[in-house]
């Protein structure tokens, strides 16, 4: 019977590697199809292989979408480029998947959309880092030219509702 990613124990020296923060804690770990393993814990998204830790705090990601027939979680990041993680087992798969959209959604205090001249969308977030601060995040695709005058003023003012409606200086 294979072991629920949630009882999954990490090994002594994986632990150690992931080096924790005060208050974190390790949620769920599973293994990846190219032989690393991924670990959600409270604070942060770890991707450990034999020669390092790859540590990315919840709020640097804007979101993530799993195939369920490939078993991968396509994660895209806050600054626009995609990882994509392919489990080894179907189930860790949805386990995992779950607990990393909870801890993303964990991050997100309010969202608001902002449509730009072209018929795009921009996001103004307001994000939780792991100390439990507040700060606002700008995201976009790509394409869409954020230093663009009609679409910086647009954001800018979004961005600036946002930060006061939460009592953060501009």
């Amino acid at each position: 019977m294979p072991v629920s990613p949630r009882n999954r124990r990490l090994t002594a020296s994986d632990r150690a590697r992931l080096e924790l923060r005060s208050g974190d804690r390790a949620l769920v770990t599973v293994d990846l199809a190219d032989g690393r393993r991924a670990v959600a814990s409270r604070l942060a998204l770890h991707v450990v292989s034999p020669d390092d830790v790859t540590r990315t705090p919840w709020a640097d990601v804007d979101n993530g979408t799993l195939d369920a027939a490939t078993r991968t979680l396509s994660i895209r990041w806050v600054w626009g480029a995609t990882t994509r993680l392919t489990f080894a087992e179907d189930r860790a798969s949805v386990t995992f998947s779950q607990t990393f959209r909870e801890r993303v959604q964990q991050s997100v205090v309010h969202t608001t959309s902002v449509a730009l001249p072209d018929g795009r969308r921009a996001r103004v977030a307001l994000r939780r880092d792991e100390d439990g601060e507040l700060f606002s995040q700008v995201l976009a695709d790509t394409d869409v030219d954020l230093a663009d005058p009609a679409v910086a003023a647009l954001v800018d003012a979004a961005e600036d509702a946002v930060r006061d409606a939460a009592g953060l200086p501009r």
